[in-house]
């Protein structure tokens, strides 16, 4: 639909509405004045798509106009049904955790309530279907469904590549969970804050036994990784996985490898955004990168994964969240919508922080916003008022992957410790023996 004089336009439509009006006050008949009104709308609306016939711009409206806003329609009811379906698994994974009812609504609230994520939700991105699928593989892995849990996560990562950074928590935490006699996972309860001691906690300085006792802890682990249900939950998600690329591979061919996977390993995004990255693409993008130079980005993201995993992955939903913010807040290319991602698990952590709203909450908060609006005020210059602003832009972009790594850090001294199941101990024989 394009008009070639948007402004005549406009006053056409103007011009109806008084002319409609003035025909209201004057007519007797309501119904007679509805026909007008249509009418009017229906000439109005073949104006604007450049259609002479009035009946042909009937017939355009339901054959192109219509589908359209029907489809968006069903597409917004979709995203805002997962929207809620995320609330709905927060409360239930936090329920069978042992959170009390009112610090689980509270916990649901900041997920519904959310200004970026029902904001990104409704104008129709995906995310929030893709956040609920992640928390439905938790919670699957919670009732013991290994098979249902990667039936999910295989066909959640051919959806959205991002969840494959979950792939070591899941198979760890699969491994080393203790089986109660019904068969299902013992999982640990909730236990309020201000009764555990302080040693408990995240931010605890470790002796040199304690730290050779975590090493130890660790190399069993992953020695144990070759477990039933971990080994089932690879083949059978790595299975879906791969059958759907290679459905999708012979319907689109390499155009489809390339656009949904290939091209997230060399992506180069010379446009502004939030990542650290960008003022160096934007500089030599013309020149072109080579293989060495779009993969070495990745290595910051590895080492820093890897360190999260190894350290907390027994507490899956907050070795989840700390993974997602430190893959955002070192990606090539960051947008506003990916914040959704790690804003669903942080529900699932913050009744296992001993973190006060009123000073270090707030503190947090207002440094993450405080850093997004300096950039955004940048970007605006730049973006709308035509000014040469990118060394400030990238400037802000340190300084919002600094407020971010600082938000990480106070986040993880203000956490107690608590792993999702109940895990296995290694026999006191074999423990001391590797000691020795």
């Amino acid at each position: 639909m394009k008009v070639a004089d948007p402004v005549a336009w406009r006053w056409d439509f103007i011009w109806e509405f008084v002319r409609l009006l003035s025909a209201r006050m004057s007519v007797a008949d309501p119904v007679a004045w509805r026909w007008d009104y249509i009418w009017g709308f229906v000439r109005l609306l073949s104006a604007r798509i450049g259609v002479a016939d009035s009946v042909a711009c009937c017939s355009s409206f339901w054959t192109e106009l219509f589908p359209a806003l029907h489809r968006q329609f069903y597409q917004l009811k979709l995203v805002s049904f997962s929207d809620l379906l995320v609330g709905l698994f927060v409360y239930s994974i936090l329920k069978q955790r042992g959170v009390p009812e009112k610090a689980s609504l509270w916990c649901v609230a900041a997920w519904l309530f959310n200004p970026f994520t029902f904001t990104i939700g409704t104008r129709g991105n995906c995310e929030p279907i893709v956040c609920a699928v992640v928390l439905w593989i938790i919670l699957c892995l919670m009732n013991g469904k290994v098979c249902q849990a990667a039936f999910w996560y295989g066909l959640i990562v051919h959806f959205r590549i991002y969840p494959i950074i979950y792939c070591l928590p899941f198979v760890l935490v699969i491994s080393n969970k203790s089986v109660g006699p019904s068969g299902k996972p013992i999982l640990s309860q909730w236990v309020p804050t201000h009764k555990i001691l302080p040693e408990s906690s995240c931010s605890k300085v470790a002796s040199s036994s304690s730290i050779w006792h975590h090493i130890y802890n660790t190399w069993f682990s992953v020695r144990a990784i070759f477990t039933k249900d971990a080994v089932l939950f690879g083949l059978l998600s790595g299975s879906v996985f791969f059958t759907c690329t290679a459905i999708f591979f012979h319907l689109y061919g390499w155009e489809f490898l390339n656009e949904a996977l290939l091209y997230h390993l060399t992506r180069t995004d010379p446009r502004h955004n939030f990542s650290i990255y960008f003022y160096y693409i934007y500089l030599h993008h013309q020149h072109g990168f080579s293989a060495l130079e779009k993969l070495v980005s990745f290595l910051p993201q590895l080492i820093v994964q890897f360190t999260i995993v190894l350290q907390f992955y027994g507490d899956l939903p907050f070795c989840l969240f700390l993974q997602t913010v430190a893959f955002v807040s070192f990606n090539k290319v960051i947008t506003a919508q990916y914040f959704v991602w790690f804003f669903c698990l942080l529900p699932l952590i913050l009744p296992w922080s001993r973190m006060r709203l009123k000073w270090t909450g707030f503190l947090c908060i207002s440094l993450w916003i405080g850093s997004q609006v300096h950039w955004l005020m940048w970007a605006y210059l730049l973006e709308f008022k035509g000014r040469n602003v990118f060394l400030q832009l990238w400037l802000a972009s340190i300084l919002f992957l600094a407020a971010n790594t600082s938000v990480l850090l106070i986040l993880t001294q203000h956490h107690v410790y608590a792993p999702l199941f109940q895990p296995l101990v290694p026999s006191r024989d074999e423990n001391s023996g590797k000691l020795e």
